[in-house]
C-alpha cells in the first residue's frame, strides 16, 4: 500500500458521527492480547503515545490488522459532549505503511499531533470506520523554557527475557502504575532501551504496549537496544521526532534489516539527544559524537541543560561493566561529553543501578566529592552518568568486582567485600524493579533512583518468580523454590530489606557555567 502524507483538517464534510463516534475515556490497567485477537476485530493495538518535536507536539504510533485507511480523531476533552467527538474535533489522516520486517499480516500507522496547547488535557483515539481503538486522554504541562517539570527514566523492560513474556508485561505495568500513583506529574517517559528481548517478536511488543494504558497516555521517548538492532520492529512500534537515518547510525550500515538512526527534541529548556550506540561495531562511533555536536550547535540555543540517552552504559558495574566497547567508550566518549556541554547522561543494559560521580574529560572532576553525597556543584565539563536497573523485573544483573585497571576500585569506599567501581558515587542491586525520577529546575537537576517493587511482590517480579536469581533485598536471602511446583514461596534468612517506594539513592546537582 502506498504511503499517505500526514495531514491536520477540520472534520466538516458528512459522517461526522460514524468517523468521530463515542468517546470511551480510559484510565485503568489493560490486558495484552495476542495479534490474532486484535486481528479478529479489526481494531487498532500496541498504540504508543510518543514524544514530539518539543512540549506542544506529540506522536502516535500503533499496528492495525488489515489494510484500512487511518486517523487520529483529537479533541480537547472539556469540549467533549456526553462523552463523544464534536464538530470540534480535529481528524489527522496517518502515515501507513505494510510491516517490512517480521509480521505480514499488520500494518503500521503513525501521525504527529501538532499545535497542541498547555495545561490541557487531550482525548484521542485511532483507527478507520467500524474499528476505532478506546479513548484515551493525556494532558499537556505548562510551557516555556526554564518551566520546572520531571520525567522518569526505565532501564531494559526487555519484556520475554525471563521466559515469560506475560509476566514481564505484568511486572513493566506495574510499574507504571506505581509511577502513576506516586509520580504522576512526571511529564515525559524515557527509554533506556531493550523495550523487549528479540528485535522481532509481536508477541513480546504486544506485552510491552498494551499490557499497561500508561504509554497511551504519558510520552514516551524511546531507545534502541542491542536486542532491538536486529530488525527493524522498533521503528514500526515508535515513531520518534527529528530522527536521522544514516548508514553511520546502523550496525554495519545495514539500513535494509537492521534498526538505528538517533533523534533529538527539546522540552522546556532541556535539550535531549537519544543515539543508537549499537552502530559501535561498525566504528561509527565518531559518526555520533559528530551528530551530539551538530545538534548541540544548531539545536541548543536557549536550552538550560543537555540530557544524553543511550543504551550502552559505560560506567555501570554489573556484567557488562568491563566490556571491550566499554572500554573504548570510556576513553573516547567522555572528553567529547565533557567538551560539548552534556550535563547528564542515562544508559541501560546492564540490569543494574549506579550513578556516577561528576565525571570530566573521563576522570572524577573533584577528588573531594564522597560516596553517597546529596549535593554537588556542576562545573563546566562536568557530567554525571546513571544507569538504570530494570523496570520490569524480567532480568537482573548482580553487581561485580572493580578488578579491571581501568575501571578499579574507588579508594573513597570503606565498605568490607565487595568495592565500588572508582566512577560510581552510588551502585546498587536488589534484585526489585525500579527506575529513576529526574526533577528539572530553574539551576538545578535533581536525580533519584526508586524502588517500585519489594521482595513480597514475586508475582510482578519475574526473574525472581521463576527462580533465575536466588535471593532479592540481599544477597544473604534466598528464594525459597517448592520442589513439587517450582513456585517461589518466599525469601529465606530474613534479612531486612528496603520497602517499594524508598529511595534507593538521591543527588541534587547546581549547574554552574551555562
Amino acid at each position: 500500500m502506498n504511503s499517505r502524507m500526514i495531514t491536520a483538517t477540520r472534520f466538516r464534510h458528512r459522517g461526522i458521527a460514524a468517523a468521530i463516534g463515542l468517546a470511551t475515556l480510559v484510565s485503568g490497567g489493560v490486558v495484552a492480547a495476542s495479534a490474532s485477537a486484535y486481528a479478529a476485530t479489526g481494531a487498532p493495538y500496541d498504540i504508543l503515545l510518543g514524544v514530539g518535536s518539543d512540549e506542544s507536539s506529540r506522536n502516535l504510533a500503533w499496528y492495525v490488522p488489515g489494510d484500512a485507511d487511518q486517523q487520529v480523531v483529537l479533541q480537547q476533552t472539556k469540549s467533549l459532549s456526553a462523552g463523544a467527538f464534536t464538530q470540534k474535533a480535529t481528524v489527522i489522516d496517518a502515515v501507513e505503511q505494510q510491516n517490512w520486517v517480521g509480521t505480514t499480516t499488520a500494518y503500521n500507522a503513525r501521525a504527529t499531533l501538532p499545535n497542541l496547547a498547555p495545561n490541557t488535557e487531550y482525548s484521542y483515539k485511532v483507527g478507520s470506520a467500524g474499528a476505532w481503538s478506546p479513548t484515551y486522554a493525556f494532558k499537556t504541562g505548562n510551557r516555556g523554557k526554564g518551566q520546572p517539570f520531571s520525567f522518569l527514566f526505565f532501564g531494559d523492560p526487555q519484556i520475554g527475557s525471563s521466559g515469560d513474556a506475560v509476566a514481564d508485561g505484568k511486572g513493566w505495568a506495574a510499574t507504571l502504575a506505581y509511577t502513576q500513583q506516586n509520580d504522576a506529574d512526571a511529564e515525559i517517559l524515557v527509554s533506556g532501551g531493550d523495550q523487549v528481548e528479540s528485535a522481532n517478536n509481536e508477541d513480546h511488543w504486544n506485552n510491552f504496549a498494551d499490557s499497561s494504558d500508561v504509554l497511551k497516555r504519558v510520552p514516551w521517548a524511546s531507545t534502541i537496544g542491542n536486542h532491538e538492532s536486529g530488525g527493524q520492529a522498533i521503528l514500526q512500534h515508535n515513531f520518534t521526532p527529528n530522527t536521522s537515518n544514516d548508514a553511520a547510525f546502523y550496525p554495519g550500515g545495514n539500513t535494509a534489516t537492521a534498526a538505528g538512526g538517533d533523534y533529538w527534541y527539546t522540552y522546556k529548556g532541556v535539550l535531549f539527544v537519544d543515539i543508537n550506540s549499537n552502530a559501535y561495531n561498525s566504528g561509527s562511533d565518531p559518526a555520533h559524537v559528530a551528530y551530539i555536536k551538530d545538534v548541540i550547535a544548531n539545536h541548543g540555543a536557549g536550552t538550560k541543560w543537555t540530557v544524553l540517552v543511550y543504551h550502552h552504559s559505560i560506567y555501570s558495574p554489573a556484567a557488562h561493566a568491563n566490556d571491550g566497547d566499554n572500554k573504548v567508550r570510556r576513553q573516547d566518549f567522555t572528553t567529547a561529553f565533557s567538551e560539548m556541554g552534556v550535563d547528564l547522561v542515562l544508559q541501560g543494559h546492564d540490569h543494574s543501578y549506579s550513578r556516577s560521580y561528576e565525571i570530566k574529560n573521563g576522570t572524577k572532576a573533584n577528588a573531594a566529592e564522597t560516596p553517597d553525597q546529596n549535593k554537588v556543584d556542576l562545573g563546566p565539563g562536568g557530567v554525571v552518568y546513571v544507569t538504570a536497573n530494570s523496570a520490569s523485573g524480567s532480568k537482573y544483573y548482580d553487581l561485580t568486582a572493580p578488578t579491571d585497571p581501568t575501571f578499579g576500585p574507588d579508594p573513597l569506599d570503606d565498605s568490607t567485600g565487595r568495592k565500588r567501581h572508582w566512577a560510581n558515587a552510588s551502585e546498587n542491586q536488589e534484585h526489585v524493579r525500579s527506575y529513576v525520577r529526574v526533577d528539572v529546575k530553574a539551576n538545578k537537576l535533581e536525580v533519584s533512583g526508586i524502588r517500585a517493587g519489594d521482595c513480597a511482590d514475586l508475582a510482578t517480579n519475574p526473574a525472581v518468580a521463576r527462580n533465575n536469581v536466588k535471593w532479592c533485598g540481599s544477597p544473604e536471602n534466598t528464594t525459597i523454590v517448592d520442589p513439587v511446583t517450582s513456585k517461589v514461596t518466599g525469601v529465606a534468612n530474613n534479612v531486612p530489606v528496603s520497602p517499594m517506594g524508598s529511595l534507593i539513592d538521591r543527588q541534587t546537582y547546581t549547574q554552574h557555567g551555562k
